[in-house]
């Protein structure tokens, strides 16, 4: 059952929130193999405790948000596998139940921990393709194709009681516009974090002071902000988002690695300074300057551990 606040009233109330980190890097610390299109939407069909057991283990860090694992569960990424559309959709609703199951758990131990939010995870078309397109936004489709591809499992997702969406990943502002859309059609409240080409421009090239325009169209767009990018990028993002709009920002970046998408393979961080933004090692390193620049929802996205999230929790006040 979806939790008796929202994001919206949280942020209002001045809450600076953490985030969860990574689920697949956990997931495959417990032994998952997620060599697969469907990542770690793949544990939705063999291991689903696994899931629930990670979120536990986020919360138990000390994040408010529970990102569910459905980045890249859709009907069309689980038909390559012989399954049905229903069947698909009764996973990404599994995916809300079992973050749902590990919060009421780690509330019935910790009384006041709450409130917790469920996010459920939205992520873009290019992941479904799982060819690296959603770091560099080279795919094109219309308007109702992206609402349609998108739509199921937001559907879903919201079903099953999310509490807010997590559009996430997203490279291509046409595709933000459309999940834009599907906030007001299904009236659930959602974040927009972006991939980027630099500190100025989202994958696709659009720049940030453009993308920020969708939060101000849509008062349901309750957070707006960048995921699953270098550490050195996150300050850069934010101050350009920051001078555009008044929404709260949010960051969750990878551990400081840089990831080959051709590849697959997690190497050493390039050395990128931009706009004269002082460069962080770490989350819990980069959450100070990142609050100031407005990111009042902070975690972290690939590589990332319960460990680094209990380092940004720790620095993170609330009023």
């Amino acid at each position: 059952m979806p939790s008796n606040t929202t994001l919206s009233r949280m942020l209002d109330a001045g809450a600076n929130l953490t985030l969860d980190g990574a689920l697949a890097t956990e997931l495959e610390a417990h032994g998952c193999s997620l060599d697969d299109p469907l990542w770690s939407a793949k544990v939705l069909l063999e291991q689903p405790q696994l899931v629930k057991r990670v979120h536990r283990d986020y919360f138990r860090a000390g994040a408010a948000v529970a990102t569910t694992a459905s980045y890249q569960a859709t009907p069309l990424g689980f038909a390559r596998r012989g399954i049905g559309e229903e069947e698909a959709l009764e996973r990404v609703a599994l995916s809300v139940r079992l973050a749902d199951e590990a919060r009421r758990e780690h509330l019935a131990e910790n009384p006041g921990a709450g409130p917790l939010l469920i996010a459920g995870s939205v992520g873009p078309y290019g992941a479904y393709l799982a060819d690296g397109s959603e770091y560099r936004g080279d795919y094109v489709l219309s308007r109702s194709e992206f609402l349609e591809f998108h739509r199921p499992r937001i559907a879903a997702l919201v079903e099953a009681g999310a509490d807010l969406l997590a559009c996430e990943t997203l490279p291509s502002l046409q595709e933000a516009e459309a999940l834009v859309a599907l906030m007001e059609e299904f009236d659930v409240e959602g974040w927009l974090s972006f991939t980027l080409r630099d500190g100025r421009h989202i994958s696709d090239g659009t720049p940030l002071e453009q993308v920020a325009k969708l939060s101000g169209a849509q008062p349901l767009v309750v957070a707006i902000g960048v995921n699953c990018v270098p550490l050195e990028l996150v300050a850069p993002g934010l101050s350009a988002l920051g001078k555009a709009t008044d929404t709260p920002l949010i960051a969750y970046p990878n551990s400081g690695e840089s990831y080959d998408a051709i590849t697959k393979t997690w190497g050493p961080a390039a050395a990128v300074a931009e706009l004269g933004c002082k460069q962080a090692a770490s989350l819990a390193e980069g959450t100070a300057v990142w609050r100031e620049l407005g990111a009042r929802l902070v975690g972290g996205c690939c590589r990332t551990t319960p460990e680094d999230i209990a380092a940004v929790a720790s620095l993170t006040g609330n009023p």
